[in-house]
């Protein structure tokens, strides 16, 4: 065959190949046998959760919705109040509450926004606005081991949030309530924030873990947790207490508290407090005796904090503390040290100016234990 017939041939040949392919794998045109059935997915498997209603979740003469019945639940929607009505009552444990990040809004003479009134466990609440309510904004008081995150709570004239016993919290905003911003037993408070509550921002009981969260301008303390916590990478500003406060055998590590009107940090006995910045506590208002650093018992151990410009930089009551490796600055007092404690305080020297690879001068003292004001 010639260059040109086998030119002509190739198309031909591959057509008749490609035509063959199809004829062999085309499947059949005869509909199956039976009624034909619909291939679509309904909605109980689309939506496997129950969404918040007048008919799946019937509210009665205290609440608008209430929730029976262990599941997973949503809102489809915005929520408005009624005077003398809760918004959503959980009444089962096992209940994971979906706020979809719709918002419930309390009137004048309206209830909780979200409550528990039997002992409950295993309850979750999250992504969703809740202001406004007549008394506190999500009330899991009756709880126990449950999760709330993601909320916005505002304006309710109790507590922001009661996350219970053993609660987890976590990247919830309280603002302008009339209680505690957040309040949890034992438990762990994240990334969270309170700010202008009339109570504690943060409030916790025996063995809580607060982290990473602010508080700023509540009326009395920025932070107070019970004996045995522990509150790191936290900030407290402005506050009308305390800004921090840890009960018996706390730990306050790496946190900044500013301008709160007591004392930056304030711990009983057993604690360590360490590696906190804290400035300009108590002479916000104009004077008093508050402290950067305020202890009243004994068995402290007070290491590496950095106290400026407070009524009194470091303060401590009782005897038998370990105080070490603390600078203060500028306070009009620096130090307030009873007797039969361990401190060494150390006035630092200041050397000259230093430009390139070497100069200055020791601070004073060689000893690692040593405080140093400068």
């Amino acid at each position: 065959m010639n260059e040109k017939k086998l030119r002509v041939a190739k198309p031909v040949l591959v057509a008749a190949t490609l035509a063959t392919i199809l004829w062999v794998s085309a499947g059949s045109l005869t509909p199956p046998a039976g009624p034909i059935a619909s291939t679509m997915k309904d909605l109980a498997t689309v939506e496997p959760r129950i969404p918040i209603s007048a008919t799946t979740t019937p509210g009665d003469a205290t609440t608008l919705f209430r929730i029976t019945q262990p599941g997973s639940y949503y809102l489809t929607g915005n929520i408005t109040g009624v005077s003398g009505k809760s918004g959503i009552e959980i009444a089962a444990s096992g209940v994971t509450l979906d706020l979809m990040g719709f918002d419930l809004l309390g009137v004048a003479g309206s209830l909780d926004g979200i409550r528990v009134t039997v002992a409950v466990t295993d309850i979750a609440v999250v992504d969703g606005s809740v202001r406004n309510w007549s008394a506190d904004g999500v009330d899991l008081s009756g709880a126990n081991n449950s999760r709330l995150g993601d909320l916005r709570v505002s304006a309710n004239a109790g507590d922001g949030i009661n996350a219970g016993t053993n609660g987890v919290v976590t990247k919830c905003a309280a603002y302008s309530n009339g209680g505690s911003g957040i309040r949890n037993l034992f438990g762990s408070i994240t990334d969270c924030s309170a700010r202008n509550n009339s109570g504690p921002g943060i409030y916790s009981a025996d063995s809580c873990t607060i982290t990473n969260c602010s508080a700023t301008s509540n009326t009395f303390a920025g932070i107070a947790a019970a004996g045995g916590s522990t509150i790191t990478n936290c900030k407290a500003k402005s506050n009308g207490g305390n800004g921090i406060q840890g009960g018996f055998s706390s730990t306050i590590i790496n946190c900044v508290t500013e301008q709160n009107e007591n004392n930056g940090i304030f711990a009983i006995s057993d604690c360590t407090i360490r590696g906190n910045t804290c400035y300009s506590n108590r002479l916000s208002a104009g004077g008093g005796n508050g402290a950067g650093i305020h202890a009243t018992g004994l068995a402290n151990r007070i290491e590496g904090n950095n106290c400026t410009n407070n009524a009194r930089g470091i303060a401590l009551d009782a005897t038998g503390n370990f105080i070490t490796r603390n600078t203060c600055r500028g306070n009009t007092t620096n130090w307030d040290i009873a007797a039969g404690n361990v401190c060494l305080v150390v006035s630092a020297t200041a050397g000259a100016a230093i430009l390139g690879n070497s100069g200055g001068v020791a601070p004073g003292s060689t000893d690692p234990n040593a405080n140093f004001t400068y």
